[in-house]
């Protein structure tokens, strides 16, 4: 048996698991965060005015809305089926309905969004798909979406007048080019050249120890799961390009309308408001926004993503309607995903204690 079947065999039995005790803490914080997030909007923004405006409600925009909701959730539930056939593993539509908000619930409910990627896991998991290729598919699909966003945000830092009048200064500004382009080195490095790693980390590590806050095992168990995740991600990426040409091809497809579709949500709402703000404009704030929202240690990046958003979108609407159209922003593209993939996960739940215990009788 090969080493990497090997690996990928020991690793069913390192299924994901998750503790409901810890997700409850984790909502605790998002919505402790959202609510210091939509205060800070509320006051240092909007001038602690608000107003609900009923053009929203209007058929026409209630219709965009819905269209573009279809759109946007069967992209991003596409990007993932194309990448796991890219891999040679394949999963059916209806499980594939579910996983896309099992993992808006879990990825915005935990920090950093790395729960998303446990959760979708051991869904796969529990769907045949072996650990290890779940966990590539997972990665791949958010590395896509990742090299759209930090590919556009330098040039759109740079271009978009809005953003130099923005709070957001030029030296920040230059601080996320900076960043993008070491996350483009370390990815090349990782793909290309993942020996490199191995000196860096290595030092890192032993510099950790001797200040005392690892211990020897520790560092020798960190280097090696260190070591071991960068290759298996480099080995993963080789056979999702080695892949067939059209299901890498849709993947792809797949993540740009997924973007695009998350992107466009702001503009609906101002149109349906009778603004009048160019697209792009309203496009490339939120995808310098989005950039923000990746380095948030938040769950969620809740509380962080108001008041960006707020901070950018103060000078194109009036302080009335600006909360309004922070909230519905981020109710549309989180909030109502969070609720659907509660309802689907604790029913999915129950259904499957109820069959295990059916087939263990």
């Amino acid at each position: 048996m090969s080493r990497s079947m090997e690996e990928e065999r020991q690793s069913e039995h390192h299924t994901p698991k998750f503790s409901w005790q810890r997700l409850a803490v984790f909502a605790a914080l998002f919505t402790a965060f959202t609510l210091a997030g939509f205060y800070a909007v509320f006051d240092h923004f909007s001038g602690r005015t608000f107003s609900f405006d009923t053009r929203l409600l209007q058929p026409g925009v209630i219709l965009a809305t819905l269209v573009l909701l279809l759109v946007y959730f069967t992209a991003d539930g596409l990007r993932l089926y194309y990448t796991l056939v890219a891999l040679g593993a394949r999963i059916p539509a209806t499980a594939m309905a579910k996983l896309v908000f099992i993992n808006i619930f879990f990825s915005n409910i935990t920090p950093m969004a790395t729960g998303g990627g446990f959760a979708q896991v051991w869904f796969l998991h529990d769907h045949g798909i072996s650990v290890g290729r779940a966990t590539a598919a997972t990665t791949i699909r958010t590395v896509l979406a990742i090299l759209f966003i930090f590919s556009l945000t330098p040039v759109l830092l740079f271009l978009l007048p809005t953003l130099g009048a923005s709070s957001l200064s030029s030296d920040i500004g230059t601080a996320l080019l900076v960043v993008a382009i070491l996350y483009f080195t370390f990815f090349a490095v990782v793909l290309l050249r993942a020996q490199w790693l191995i000196t860096p980390v290595t030092l890192i590590i032993q510099r950790l120890q001797v200040w005392g806050l690892i211990s020897e095992q520790k560092a020798r168990l960190w280097y090696f799961k260190v070591m071991r995740e960068v290759l298996r991600f480099a080995r993963s990426f080789s056979v999702y390009c080695k892949g067939p040409k059209t299901a890498i091809a849709l993947s792809v497809l797949a993540t740009g309308v997924f973007l695009l579709c998350l992107f466009s949500f702001p503009a609906l709402l101002m149109w349906g408001l009778g603004y009048d703000v160019p697209y792009l404009t309203s496009v490339g704030l939120l995808v310098v926004t989005t950039f923000i929202m990746y380095f948030s240690p938040t769950p969620g990046a809740s509380g962080i993503s108001e008041g960006v958003f707020g901070s950018f979108f103060n000078d194109l609407l009036a302080h009335e309607h600006l909360l309004l159209v922070t909230f519905s922003w981020r109710f549309l593209t989180i909030y109502l995903g969070m609720i659907l993939g509660l309802f689907i996960l604790q029913r999915y739940l129950i259904t499957r204690s109820q069959c295990n215990g059916e087939a263990a009788s």
